[in-house]
C-alpha cells in the first residue's frame, strides 16, 4: 500500500511529541497546534497527525491508523468482489440464455 502521508514520518513524530509536551503550556490543544504549526518548516497543519497519534494511543475516540487501513483494504476488496459477482451474474444469464435458444435433439 503506497504511503498516503504528506510528512515524512520523523516530522510527524517531531511535531505530535511536541503538541504533547507544550499543550500545557496553552489555553488549548488547538492553541497550541496553531503556535507549533507557525514555527514549522512545513506551513500544513499538523493537528490532524496530532488527533490521530491520540486516537492510535487510545485517548481519543475514533478508528486507529491500523484499523483505517484494515477498513480500506477491506473496503477495497468488498468493491472487487462486487464486480465479480456481477460479472459472474451476467455471464451465468448469457450462457442461460444461449442453452434456450439450442434446438432440441
Amino acid at each position: 500500500m503506497p504511503n498516503r502521508h504528506r510528512y515524512p514520518p520523523e516530522i510527524r513524530e517531531r511535531a505530535v511529541r511536541l503538541v504533547f509536551e507544550r499543550e500545557h503550556e496553552y489555553p488549548s490543544q488547538w492553541k497550541a497546534i496553531c503556535s507549533i504549526a507557525e514555527k514549522s518548516p512545513q506551513p500544513r497543519d499538523p493537528s490532524p497527525m496530532g488527533r490521530q497519534a491520540e486516537r492510535d494511543e487510545g485517548r481519543r475516540p475514533g478508528l486507529s491508523t491500523d484499523e483505517r487501513d484494515r477498513l480500506s483494504g477491506l473496503e477495497k476488496e468488498n468493491k472487487e468482489l462486487r464486480r465479480a459477482n456481477e460479472i459472474l451474474k451476467a455471464a451465468a444469464a448469457f450462457f442461460g440464455a444461449e442453452l434456450d435458444r439450442r434446438p432440441g435433439k
